[in-house]
């Protein structure tokens, strides 16, 4: 979240544009990001530069000596930001129209990459050159104040701030998830070196980004000191796909901004029969929309299969296990209703989940996350595809606070249940408890199942479910989670309990509420009290009366 001075700046940017004519929040953020791509990709050249000459690798600049535009070749220092934003307007207007644009438009080589399909209808909307003027100052000063922030994040709060601005978004269901609840996700997920992630309704890639910056900040040896690795994490790793031309071109920006060359950003109905994933990747992050029903003649047949609806809330849930391979893992942010709706199809897709997969955890949140853009309660589910089961506990936790107040306003607070929940999950998932104790994988289940092989595969997929003296199993409890009460926080519900509930995944069913007895005086005493406060009343009015007079 950004507060007083940088979130100023940034709203008289938005003023700007706003009175210069540009009207439109999706035309206005359109033109905010390419200013701000253009003016990152200085910085991450000169950074890139620098880090080269310290390793003492060879590196070429995007701005090197000669740059081809169009049919000219110009002097490529004239492209940067940092030597065109002190031309006068004039030329400042023509440079960043006749030269910076066309050139940012072809700034990838490879004509089939996302950034390429998405940059090829950009248009430069900015209409003089007084207003490029003011609005290239007005990004130097919010640049300057997030340089000047303590705060490690706030790159991304500022770009989610701008995006959040979108506010005739929510007719077109483009509501942002919190920056923080995305990081939480990714955190618990703790995506790996070789893993294949996607997000099948991406908006701006917020959860491809947080990925990628975790995976930098965590695995950056591991990744980077490896060219196959390197050339996965820059070329195959992350995938999402929207419906939203702007959504997909600001996104695919935001990757490649973000250090990632060739992100797969592509527009496609997920839902529908344009999308034949199936068994590709081995992690999912999402927040798909759940804005009401479709018109189910466009939904994939076998998506009707698992649950028959109209509703997108439920219909994701069943993509997800269709696009997840064998072991791979899912974090998504579902209404409630997901979890306690009483109609087939919830119900349906609730059992495919505990049944016939593992399902691992279910994080409650309040409904004041997503304020002030929409009130609806919400909740993360945590699961893998094993195709022959595998639930038998399932963790509950009850998220009551996230750092920010609850209310329309969201300002910092010192309650957060973020770290506990991350420290919590990771110690139920961490270790392994070989063939002892209680164990959320039941592997004597799939060894059981008709496929003779399937444990294998789901062992080799996600090698963290074998114990290290190769009995199997995974942590439970942890610090002792197995032994918490249903009044706390967190628990572990037993599978046997869930499905004798109707598959209920909603908290409140399980969660013991603990009642304590409070004392209050004889009435006797409360009277006393009443007719004491009277007399007093009394007497003040008296007082009063007599001044008056």
């Amino acid at each position: 979240m950004i507060t007083g001075e940088l979130k100023n700046k940034i709203d008289s940017l938005w003023e700007i544009f706003w009175t210069g004519g540009l009207t439109n929040p999706l035309d206005v953020i359109e033109q905010i990001t390419y200013l701000m791509f253009i003016r990152d990709l200085d910085d991450s050249d000169n950074l890139r530069a620098k880090e080269s000459a310290m390793l003492g690798l060879p590196y070429k600049s995007v701005f090197s000596d000669e740059v081809q535009v169009g049919d000219r070749k110009i002097d490529g220092n004239q492209l940067k930001w940092s030597v065109f934003h002190d031309f006068p307007a004039g030329r400042m207007y023509s440079v960043m129209q006749e030269w910076v644009f066309p050139f940012i438009k072809n700034l990838h080589g490879d004509k089939n990459s996302a950034y390429s399909k998405y940059m090829d209808d950009a248009i430069f909307k900015l209409p003089t050159p007084l207003m490029l003027s003011k609005v290239v100052d007005a990004l130097d000063e919010i640049y300057k104040l997030m340089n000047e922030s303590q705060s490690s994040d706030v790159r991304g709060d500022v770009y989610e701030y701008l995006l959040a601005k979108i506010a005739t978004a929510g007719v077109n269901g483009q509501f942002r998830t919190p920056r923080h609840i995305i990081k939480m996700m990714v955190e618990l997920m703790d995506p790996k070196a070789d893993d294949v992630i996607a997000d099948p309704a991406c908006g701006t890639s917020g959860f491809l980004v947080t990925a990628g910056e975790y995976l930098k900040e965590n695995r950056k040896e591991e990744i980077f000191y490896n060219k196959d690795k390197k050339d996965h994490y820059m070329n195959h790793m992350f995938h999402g796909y929207d419906m939203d031309r702007t959504m997909l071109r600001i996104g695919a920006m935001n990757m490649m901004t973000h250090g990632i060359d060739n992100p797969f950003i592509e527009y496609r109905d997920s839902l529908s029969d344009q999308n034949p994933d199936r068994d590709m990747y081995s992690l999912i992050l999402a927040n798909p929309p759940f804005k009401g029903s479709l018109d189910a003649d466009i939904v994939s047949a076998d998506l009707l299969k698992v649950c028959k609806t109209k509703k997108t809330e439920l219909l994701f849930l069943a993509l997800f296990l269709r696009m997840l391979r064998v072991g791979g893992r899912c974090a998504c942010i579902v209404p409630d209703g997901v979890l306690f709706g009483s109609s087939s199809a919830h119900k349906a897709i609730r059992k495919a989940l505990i049944e016939e997969n593992r399902l691992e955890a279910v994080i409650s949140m309040p409904s004041g996350v997503f304020k002030p853009y929409a009130g609806v309660s919400t909740g993360i589910l945590i699961f893998t595809k094993t195709g022959y089961g595998g639930t038998d506990k399932v963790w509950f936790y009850d998220m009551q606070a996230d750092g920010f107040s609850l209310d329309d306003k969201r300002s910092p607070v010192t309650e957060n249940d973020i770290p506990d929940i991350v420290a919590r999950f990771r110690s139920l998932s961490g270790g392994a408890v070989g063939g002892e104790g209680e164990n959320p994988l039941s592997l004597a289940a799939l060894d059981s199942s008709p496929e003779g092989g399937a444990k294998n595969r789901i062992l080799e997929a996600q090698p963290n479910l074998a114990s290290p003296d190769g009995r199997g199993g995974t942590a439970i409890g942890g610090d002792g989670e197995g032994d918490r009460k249903r009044t706390d926080k967190s628990f572990l519900v037993p599978k046997d309990e869930i499905v004798a509930n109707d598959y209920d995944l909603s908290i409140n069913k399980y969660k013991q509420v603990e009642y304590k007895p409070v004392e209050y005086p004889p009435t006797s005493e409360i009277m006393a009290e009443l007719r004491k406060l009277e007399q007093q009343i009394t007497k003040e009015m008296d007082e009063l009366e007599q001044l008056l007079k």
